[in-house]
């Protein structure tokens, strides 16, 4: 399939921009949904770290959608002409709170477009910027770059790359059923209509993967939420993660951390039920 680079590079620069209120029952529903012992819903309560995916939602109409469950292409992203998309990593910088109650507004700008040739086929980077400011603010409270990757469709003679063993030296472990109740309620609270976490015809005969594919940002902030288990009262001055390897719903898995000899670096990753690594991420404390 032929990928117009001048084209798609066009799309640089463009940006949106999406208000929404931090409303406590968003939070409270995450809460649940992680099984967390304790809901910050209160008036004024600091936002978990990437909890702000639950607000600022894709609100397209149902004309809209495209066949896998995502809009259309060739509205804010770019119309990449392949069939698969996935989230492959993201930065971000925790300047100040987000708080409950905060009036917020999201600005999204296209940074970057790239096109490489990989061992299946093209491949397209789109990095987009996030900058979300509480109630007017001039300085962003958070600065997100998100990574997306299109790829082509799945081919009959397409092979894996090698996985890479997870870490065992994790201090901190949690093993996680990722469940269709689990991934529904995701989807839901993020609004994200992508069939390849809950259509398992679509995923399987379509998408050509074995199961239900587990979302990137639930495994990350399932590794955050890990985070703040063990260290309750700790803050977060950055995190970054990336997809290394997709995680499906046919068998548990489990997130892990280990605090690193810097005092402020936490390593995290997700590994699955075979001990491969499928996520890997740092977070550092302020």
């Amino acid at each position: 399939m032929d990928v117009q680079q001048e084209q798609l590079q066009s799309w640089v620069g463009r940006s949106e921009r999406v208000e929404d209120t931090i409303y406590p029952t968003p939070v409270a529903a995450l809460t649940a949904t992680l099984d967390h012992p304790a809901a910050p819903i209160a008036e004024g309560s600091v936002l978990p770290p990437l909890w702000h995916w639950l607000y600022f939602l894709p609100l397209h109409r149902q004309s809209e959608i495209g066949a896998d469950g995502h809009a259309k292409r060739g509205g804010f992203l770019p119309p990449v002409p392949l069939p698969r998309r996935m989230w492959a990593g993201s930065q971000f910088e925790f300047r100040s709170p987000i708080r409950v109650g905060d009036r917020v507004a999201r600005t999204s700008t296209i940074d970057d477009v790239t096109i490489k040739e990989g061992r299946t086929g093209k491949l397209v980077f789109v990095k987009v910027r996030h900058e979300v400011r509480c109630n007017d603010a001039a300085e962003p409270a958070l600065v997100e770059f998100h990574d997306i990757v299109y790829r082509e469709a799945q081919g009959p003679n397409d092979v894996a790359p090698p996985p890479q063993a997870a870490p065992a030296d994790a201090s901190w472990r949690r093993q996680i059923v990722p469940d269709d109740v689990l991934l529904f309620r995701y989807s839901a609270l993020t609004f994200n209509g992508h069939r390849i976490h809950y259509d398992r015809q679509y995923v399987t005969q379509v998408e050509g993967y074995p199961g239900l594919v587990v979302h990137g940002p639930l495994i990350a902030t399932l590794l955050m939420d890990l985070l703040r288990r063990q260290l309750p009262d700790a803050e977060v001055a950055s995190f970054r993660f990336k997809a290394v390897r997709p995680t499906f719903d046919l068998n548990a898995f489990h997130v892990n951390g280990e605090p690193q000899a810097d005092g402020k670096s936490i390593r995290l990753w997700a590994s699955d039920h075979e001990g491969w690594l499928t996520m890997d991420a740092t977070a550092v404390l302020r």
